[in-house]
């Protein structure tokens, strides 16, 4: 019997130093996660800065030069992200798009 209570301070004791153990990796694994997340955040933000430099180059490039055609190959570019399931809607004159009924009149 003299043996029981030292086994229960020695068991507390123990158990004790698990849960510390568990915490302290606990609180290793949220830093590590932190600073994977603060990693990516830089690296997005770089990407986002790589695009807006690829935008305003573009941009600079272009330089008032957007002609109809131009703006047109865009359009017909963009269609190719859209899903299949997208409807477009085009104005119409003479059954020909917007775009187009003018082509004739400037020859």
């Amino acid at each position: 019997m003299y043996g029981i209570p030292k086994y229960r301070v020695w068991s507390a004791e123990q158990k004790g130093k698990a849960q510390f153990a568990e915490a302290e990796q606990n609180r290793r694994i949220k830093i590590e996660e932190a600073k994977a997340n603060l990693e990516a955040e830089k690296l997005n933000a770089q990407a986002e800065i790589e695009r807006a430099k690829g935008a305003a180059e573009a941009i600079r490039i272009e330089n008032g030069s957007i002609t109809p055609e131009y703006i047109q190959y865009l359009w017909v570019r963009q269609q190719g992200s859209l899903s299949d399931k997208t409807v477009i809607y085009i104005p119409t004159e003479a059954n020909l798009p917007i775009l187009e009924a003018n082509r004739n009149n400037k020859q």
